[in-house]
């Protein structure tokens, strides 16, 4: 059986990628042009899972999908790390020197933009997604229009790749969570990261409380985000994940942060996707 997988983007885009590296290619895509989009079709029975970018090494923390995973009582059940590659594509027997328009999302223009400078008759242009772009070329067969986009789009759409590798920091990666509406099964023994969300009495040292307990019950904090609690001003959430080696380590540290935070939750128990 196909399973039905939400993604934020286009076939052929960095989300539709991360798919097929966990299902394969036999899926079924719910191609959603917002995260909010991706939630609700999550929410509505759509989709039995959905595919999210939630941080990247140069833009840094997606924090409004924070939010949509927190509100929405979505479960993250696993992780990937996904280098990632820009390359130049437009119709097939054009060059670079055709090209007068370049159409791309606007964190793939801004991390191609050096190469750019290479080619001031090019005007960039910003646009919805990635692969989108790639795919309204092929299909209304757009010349002198160029996309920046997955070498993967290329394949699916029939584009041909006038340039490799246009990023300007090669070392560039983006963190995506596969979420789905039901708390998953995972096994003890696949279990070594957890996502947590807490808020705390606002008193001196209450976070650094906190932090000592981690520490103390062999958690190893990887990443640490602060959300303002919007009914209340001045008060944040903190969004949390955490590896450790012994899954009872990880159960001591829960049980005790929960008596000491205001609000507590698990937004997901799974293995850790850092090689």
């Amino acid at each position: 059986m196909k399973k039905t997988i939400a993604i934020q983007g286009a076939q052929g885009s960095n989300h539709h990628k991360v798919a097929i590296d966990f299902y394969g290619d036999n899926i079924q895509l719910i191609e959603c042009m917002s995260f909010d989009a991706l939630v609700e079709s999550l929410l509505k029975g759509e989709a039995n899972i959905g595919v999210m970018a939630l941080e990247n090494t140069i833009a840094g923390s997606i924090i409004p999908n924070y939010a949509l995973i927190d509100s929405n009582n979505l479960h993250i059940i696993e992780e990937e790390y996904l280098n990632i590659h820009h390359h130049l594509m437009a119709l097939k027997e054009q060059n670079i020197n055709d090209i007068k328009e370049v159409w791309s999302h606007p964190m793939a223009l801004l991390q191609c933009k050096e190469f750019f400078k290479s080619y001031p008759h090019i005007k960039l242009v910003e646009d919805v997604d990635t692969a989108e772009v790639a795919k309204r070329i092929a299909k209304e067969n757009l010349t002198g229009i160029a996309a920046i986009a997955p070498k993967i789009a290329a394949e699916i759409f029939g584009l041909q790749v006038l340039e490799d590798e246009i990023q300007t920091i090669k070392d560039n990666s983006t963190r995506f969570v596969i979420v789905q509406t039901t708390e998953p099964k995972n096994g003890i023994d696949q279990i070594n990261k957890a996502s947590l969300k807490f808020q705390l009495d606002h008193k001196r040292g209450s976070l650094a409380t906190i932090l000592n307990v981690l520490s103390d019950c062999k958690m190893n904090l990887t990443k640490i985000q602060s959300l303002p609690v919007i009914e209340t001003p001045w008060k944040y959430s903190f969004f949390v994940d955490i590896t450790f080696d012994e899954y009872k380590d990880y159960q001591k540290a829960e049980s005790i942060i929960k008596i000491m935070a205001e609000e507590f939750k698990v937004l997901g128990t799974y293995k850790n996707g850092r090689k």
